[in-house]
């Protein structure tokens, strides 16, 4: 499995967020030179972000990105679900609706996957790269 590289600079950005900058807002330029990526394809993982409630963006010259919840409660999950969306990532081919043995498995290990990226926190790994 593998989530795409919007979901990489997504967890990176709110990294740098709750590390750098909790209570202060943060230019997009300032954020596409730290991540090392364009300001037009950084905004559109933002701009997710803002929608899925975790940050909020300021406008005015002194404006940019800023957490809006609680830098202990977002977790890994809350931003993988905003930028990946939340639908399964096996379909199965075949029409036998619910029944599939091989699509049971996969949903349980998804779920348990999420349990784990639920519960670490982006907060955890800010006071790391903060040491």
């Amino acid at each position: 499995m593998k989530y795409s590289q919007a979901t990489d600079y997504a967890l990176h950005a709110m990294l740098f967020l709750v590390a750098e900058a909790p209570d202060k807002p943060v230019s997009v330029h300032l954020l596409a030179e730290k991540l090392g990526v364009s300001q037009t394809y950084l905004s559109k993982m933002l701009t997710k972000l803002v929608k899925a409630g975790l940050i909020h963006s300021i406008s005015g010259a002194n404006g940019g990105y800023r957490l809006k919840r609680n830098q202990e409660d977002i977790s890994f999950l809350d931003i993988i679900h905003a930028i990946e969306g939340t639908t399964s990532m096996f379909e199965c081919s075949f029409n036998h609706g619910n029944e599939c043995l091989i699509q049971q498995v996969v949903i349980d290990a998804e779920r348990q996957m999420e349990q784990v990226l639920k519960s670490k926190k982006i907060t955890e790994l800010a006071k790391q790269f903060k040491g």
